[in-house]
This record gives structure tokens, C-alpha cells and sequence, in this order.
């Protein structure tokens, strides 16, 4: 029998981007928010009002590089500040900022939220708020 894999629909990111955008608009955050599924493939955005439009393309990166490492963005930051400055050059990553965090359920990846604009504790914590809603 083949294993069931849980993914993200529509309609989650719809809830995602819903609840981080609310999460933003409260604490008054001029952020973008991307969801991607595991592949890193982005299925929804928002760029909120004021914000930077850079800040678009960091959010799905970020995003991105959470999916497909598996792992919140904030680590692969860790890693680099920690010296091992050559991790730079690893491929298809690029968003190795604070701010992307990765969905799990039942102990797999299957999507992530990146968010960008603000503070990156900010970004993570909005990105967070946002897969509350679904999780």
C-alpha cells in the first residue's frame, strides 16, 4: 500500500494568508506573505499596503527555501553567522533569512510560509499566526 500524503488545498491558503494578513494588520506590519507548497512551488501571496515590493520576492523565497530544506529559514541564518560562510553557495537556496517557517503534520513538510517586510522575528512570528489557522 502506498503512504497518504497530506498537502496543502486552496483553500488552507486561503485561511494562511487570511490569518497572517490579520495577524500583520493588527500589529500594524507593511509585510509580504507567500505560500508555497513542498516543492517550493508559491500558490498564494499578498503584499500588504506601503509595503517595500522587494519584500515580495524575499517573502516567496523564503517560503521556498523553508519547503524544500524542511526547516525554518531561521536556522539556515544560524548557520551562516555561525562562520560557515560557505553554505552561501549551496543551490536553490536563497531566502536564508529569519522569516520562513515550514508546515509539518504528521512529522512531514508540506508547505511553508514566508513572510518579509518587518523585523525578522516579526516576519517568522507572522508566518506562524498565519499556519495556526490550519493547523
Amino acid at each position: 500500500m502506498l503512504p497518504t500524503k497530506h498537502y496543502l488545498t486552496q483553500a488552507d491558503v486561503q485561511k494562511i494568508l487570511n490569518a497572517a494578513d490579520a495577524h500583520a494588520a493588527k500589529n500594524n506590519f507593511a509585510v509580504s506573505i507567500a505560500v508555497c507548497d513542498d516543492g517550493g512551488h508559491l500558490l498564494g501571496l499578498i503584499r500588504r499596503d506601503h509595503c517595500a515590493p522587494l519584500s515580495a520576492y524575499i517573502a516567496e523565497e523564503k517560503a521556498r527555501t523553508a519547503a524544500m530544506g524542511k526547516r525554518e529559514t531561521r536556522i539556515y541564518e544560524e548557520i551562516i553567522n555561525d562562520g560557515r560562510h560557505a553554505f552561501l553557495s549551496a543551490p536553490h537556496v536563497s531566502g536564508m533569512l529569519e522569516g520562513g517557517v515550514n508546515i509539518e503534520v504528521d512529522g512531514h513538510t508540506i508547505g511553508a510560509v514566508g513572510v518579509s517586510g518587518v523585523k525578522s522575528a516579526e516576519d517568522a512570528a507572522t508566518a506562524k499566526a498565519g499556519i495556526a489557522a490550519i493547523l
